[in-house]
C-alpha cells in the first residue's frame, strides 16, 4: 500500500500556519503590531507582516540554523526569517558562498531567495522589545522548535547563532538525554552529538550589528563556521576534527 503519511513539507506547512496564528504572548503581539503600525521612515510605504514568523527552507535540509528572534524591521516587516535587515545580509551571503542558497541576497519574500539543503528558524517567532524575550516567552515557543527538529529528521548539522539559541538547543538535547553536560559557548566550536542525527552542533556568535560593527564577529570568523558546517554536511571531517570539543 502507498505511504499516505504527510510529507515533511506538509508537516512544516501545518506548523507554519500554527506559528502565524499564535497569540500566546500578549507583550510580543502588542509590540509587533505597534511596530507594524508605526513603521520605520525608510519603510513607510510598505505593509509590515506584523505576525509571528515561521521557519523556512528546504524540507530535506541537512543544515539547520537557529537564531534568536525576528528583527522588528526585518522579519517582522518581511515575514521571513533573517530577511530585510543587516543580519540577514550576512547570513544570505554566507549561505550562498557555501552552497546553501541560490543567491547572495535576501530582501523580501518575493525576491526568489531559496535555501538548498538548509532550513532557518529561531528560538522566538515574534520580534521582542530591545531583542530581549523573557524566559516565559522563550518557553512558549519551545514546542515549535521541538516539532521542527522532529520533522527535519535529515538534519546532520545544527548551527546556533548566539548564546540564547545555544542555550535553548542544548537544553532540548539535555531533555532528550543526548547531552549530560552542557558544553561551553565558544564561537567556532563543534560539538559531536551522540545518537544522531543531528550528529554535530556548530556554535557561532549572532551576526547582529552589535557584534559585526564592533569586530567581535568578523567576516573571516563568520565564513569559518559555514566552512565547518559545509564540511560536516558533506561528510568531510578533517577540518572539523581540529575544532572538536
Amino acid at each position: 500500500m502507498p505511504d499516505r503519511s504527510p510529507s515533511r513539507a506538509q508537516l512544516l506547512d501545518e506548523l507554519a500556519q500554527e506559528v502565524i496564528a499564535c497569540q500566546a504572548c500578549p507583550r510580543l503581539r502588542e509590540h509587533c503590531l505597534r511596530v507594524a503600525a508605526t513603521r520605520r521612515r525608510a519603510y513607510q510605504d510598505q505593509v509590515y507582516w506584523g505576525r509571528p514568523v515561521p521557519g523556512f527552507g528546504d524540507p530535506d535540509a541537512r543544515l539547520l540554523i537557529i537564531g534568536l528572534a525576528p528583527a522588528a524591521h526585518g522579519a517582522n516587516r518581511t515575514g521571513r526569517m533573517f530577511t530585510g535587515d543587516a543580519s540577514g545580509e550576512w547570513l544570505a551571503e554566507a549561505l550562498y558562498r557555501y552552497g546553501f542558497a541560490n543567491q547572495p541576497t535576501s530582501t523580501h519574500r518575493g525576491d526568489g531567495f531559496q535555501l538548498k539543503g538548509a532550513y532557518i528558524t529561531a528560538v522566538c517567532r515574534c520580534a521582542p522589545p530591545e531583542n530581549k524575550p523573557t524566559r516565559a516567552e522563550m518557553e512558549a515557543c519551545r514546542p515549535f522548535l521541538a516539532r521542527e527538529l522532529a520533522i527535519l529528521d535529515r538534519v546532520e548539522v545544527v548551527l546556533v547563532l548566539g548564546r540564547i539559541a545555544f542555550d535553548t538547543y542544548t537544553g532540548l538535547l539535555k531533555e532528550q538525554g543526548r547531552l549530560t553536560n552542557r558544553p561551553a559557548f565558544e564561537h567556532g566550536a563543534v560539538v559531536s552529538l551522540p545518537d544522531g542525527p543531528p550528529h554535530h552542533l556548530v556554535v557561532s556568535y549572532h551576526p547582529s550589528r552589535q557584534n559585526t560593527q564592533t569586530g567581535r564577529l568578523t567576516r573571516p570568523m563568520w565564513h569559518r563556521v559555514f566552512a565547518l558546517a559545509r564540511e560536516l554536511v558533506d561528510g568531510s571531517s578533517g577540518l572539523a576534527a581540529a575544532n572538536q570539543v
